[in-house]
């Protein structure tokens, strides 16, 4: 009870429901509670944590029709336009904490492009012309070296029933090439080792800016500044000779090493007519492309014709495919705004959700492979932002990096890996995301 000007003022009151998905241990009575409805996530925090008796208190996040609280209980029902007259169901859901940074790892130049793909290492490329494999220990085991020019992207390969034996991956480079690279993880050890790749990828006529993987791990699409998506196999062919779409060709004497063989592109998807920033292949039959010319597109990978087109305002650098149902279509670029786009509702043209707390491009997205809520973006603003498309502004941002963030993906789940222009790879550990 609140006095003004010596006269006794009513605080208003709402009736809350506490319910959780968490265990027993972590659950109130399923009763109806009388609360101020000026308290936020704070106040109700504590509630909640009265009402369990906990020796340690223990932070708690709550959610409303599916909605993170960000205001008072009082403000959101107004912005809702739901009655406050009714009992209102609260779940309550852990506090998301900042992940642990760990000692940054090194590079001669700029990160550009960086991987947590297998849960044992890390992979790196660079304006150094090179990749690298990191261990857990944050060791570089492995040293890729074949580019000429820098390298722009990388795509581990999945690999099923070998994945534990082998890790193959493909880097995409300024050379205007592809490089495919085998690593034995058998002989992986603590001290580094050089590797050469297998097999070049060439056929862009410009800087090479994005690379994909085919869910089969057979082939791999790659995107250029010469605005055009090339689908290359991975397979094998006989001894001498090449697949160029159906044809067999000899191979040039001596138009590559010996132990690195020429791969030309199966097929070439036509229709951006600016740089193709980044590429999604994570459903079988389908590819889709964002490009600087404004547009996110998706094509047939049986037909190579493009099926859909999304257009932005701005031009877009990065692109990630999950969320709800793995369908919805996340896209940042050349502003501070991360776009969603759901391509299953009927003349879907506008973002159903746009995240926006960078103060500067976005240059990496990336969904978390489990949770549908979850996601990540870079920028070069110099931070990492976590976070939940429940809410509108983001659950943690990391700013450990000391210039543009320029990739970042997840790692083991809940960890994060991320890559710059303070040619620092860094890695945050033990990040408490519930599903």
């Amino acid at each position: 009870m609140d006095t003004t000007n010596g006269e006794e003022v009513v605080e208003r009151q709402i009736q809350v429901k506490f319910v959780t998905k968490l265990p027993p241990a972590l659950r109130v009575v399923s009763s109806a509670f009388a609360i101020p409805a000026k308290l936020g996530r704070y106040g109700l925090s504590e509630v909640v944590n009265t009402l369990l008796g906990l020796e340690r208190p223990q932070p708690f996040d709550f959610l409303i029709d599916g909605e993170l609280l960000r205001t008072s209980i009082e403000q959101f029902l107004l912005t809702k336009g739901i009655t406050a007259e009714t009992t209102v169901t609260v779940e309550y859901i852990p506090v998301v904490l900042p992940p642990e940074p760990q000692q940054p790892r090194a590079h001669d130049e700029w990160v550009s492009a960086v991987s947590g793909f297998n849960s044992k290492f890390i992979i790196t490329g660079s304006y150094d012309n090179h990749g690298r494999l990191w261990n857990a220990a944050g060791e570089c085991v492995v040293l890729l070296q074949g580019h000429t020019d820098c390298i722009t992207s990388l795509a581990p390969i999945p690999a099923p029933g070998s994945s534990a034996k082998q890790l193959q991956l493909v880097t995409a480079s300024k050379d205007h090439t592809l490089r495919f690279w085998q690593v034995a993880l058998n002989e992986v050890t603590s001290s580094t080792t050089t590797l050469k790749p297998s097999k070049r990828l060439k056929g862009h006529t410009s800087s090479v800016q994005s690379v994909a993987a085919s869910p089969s791990g057979n082939e791999v699409c790659s995107g250029s500044w010469d605005a055009s998506i090339k689908l290359w196999s991975l397979r094998d062919e006989p001894e001498g000779e090449e697949d160029t779409g159906g044809k067999k060709r000899r191979l040039e004497t001596g138009a590559v090493s010996s132990t690195e063989k020429q791969v030309d592109a199966r097929a070439t998807l036509q229709g951006h007519t600016q740089v193709v920033g980044a590429l999604d292949w994570s459903e079988r039959e389908t590819i889709y492309s964002a490009s600087w010319d404004h547009s996110l597109r998706t094509w047939d990978v049986e037909t190579a014709v493009n099926t859909h087109t999304l257009t932005s305002s701005k031009a877009l650098h990065c692109l990630s495919v999950g969320g709800e149902g793995n369908a919805l279509l996340a896209a940042g670029g050349a502003d501070h705004v991360l776009r969603i786009w759901d391509p299953r509702l009927p003349g879907t043209v506008a973002p159903v959700s746009q995240l926006s707390s960078h103060t500067s491009w976005i240059s990496a997205c990336k969904w978390h492979p489990k949770s549908t809520f979850h996601l990540l973006t870079a920028s070069y603003d110099g931070t990492v932002k976590l976070w939940d498309t429940r809410a509108t502004i983001p659950l943690v941002t990391l700013t450990q990096h000391k210039d543009k963030v320029l990739s970042a993906d997840w790692w083991k789940d809940n960890n994060i890996v991320s890559g710059g222009a303070d040619s620092q790879l860094h890695i945050y550990l033990k990040l408490n995301l519930s599903f």
